[in-house]
């Protein structure tokens, strides 16, 4: 499935503008990160009674059904609009200064979501707009801005997307009421074991995480470092394979936006 976008080719990467910015950039994508880790952890057991704070925290699509109908629909459209669009950009810029090395970046630190990250990377070649559209995460948000995607074409996508969703999720909700009732009243008749279970649930995250090498936290705080790795290792395989192509010689093989990365025949041309 081919996105009827014109192509776009990634410009060079050009590293962030200043330590500066790129330290804000980090330290607001940590933020949010542990703002969701805390909200899935600590409010689930407690979520109909704060269902405001719930999803302000992490409005992910079974936070949001959970507690749909504890909201009024301007509170759910409002709340959940804006902690949705709030941390894409960060991912957005990340992709724009490091390039494809951020992309490279992405697949490595995590255990979790490497191997999705690898996937969405091949789909976004051929079908940009649409999964900016459907899955606007961190790692297709990286891809947009590693792939030259223009800022507002990337807002305009993201705010399409980010509503319609909410907007299917207020209505489909309804049809699975009964189910969500049964899952409501387990969580307030049991507490303390939901509370327990989140908890544990976060520890295995971290652990596993730790252990595969991984952890976004990690992985963003030694965000620079761990690109000069990625790129002297390419450039050593480009050294040791001349043969092995000119896109890499001219920037980099970044991600195209359009159809153009669809012709490429394996819907990887030189783009969370």
């Amino acid at each position: 499935m081919a996105s009827d976008a014109p192509a776009a080719a990634a410009a060079p990467a050009s590293g962030p503008p200043s330590k500066a910015a790129r330290n804000v950039v980090v330290v607001l994508a940590i933020g949010f990160f542990v703002l969701a880790l805390a909200g899935d952890t600590f409010l689930l057991a407690v979520s109909d009674r704060y269902p405001e704070a719930f999803i302000a925290m992490n409005a992910r699509n079974r936070n949001l059904v959970l507690v749909k109908s504890e909201l009024t629909w301007w509170a759910f459209f409002g709340i959940a609009t804006v902690r949705l669009l709030i941390s894409d950009p960060l991912f957005f810029l990340l992709g724009r200064w490091y390039g494809d090395a951020g992309v490279r970046w992405i697949e490595r630190r995590s255990a979790t979501y490497g191997p999705i990250a690898r996937t969405a990377e091949r789909w976004f070649g051929k079908a940009s707009y649409p999964l900016i559209v459907i899955a606007p995460n961190n790692y297709i948000c990286l891809f947009a801005g590693a792939g030259g995607m223009s800022v507002p074409v990337f807002a305009v996508l993201n705010v399409v997307g980010t509503v319609g969703r909410l907007t299917v999720l207020w209505f489909v909700t309804d049809s699975v009421s009964e189910p969500l009732d049964v899952v409501r009243d387990f969580i307030s008749a049991n507490r303390l074991l939901v509370f327990g279970i989140s908890l544990g649930l976060l520890g295995l995250s971290i652990w596993s995480e730790r252990r595969a090498g991984g952890g976004e936290v990690r992985g963003l705080l030694h965000i620079d470092e761990e690109i000069a790795e990625i790129q002297a290792e390419e450039a050593e395989q480009a050294e040791g394979d001349p043969g092995s192509g000119t896109a890499d010689d001219e920037g980099g093989r970044g991600v195209e936006v359009g159809p153009a990365a669809a012709d490429d025949g394996e819907g990887r041309a030189p783009d969370p």
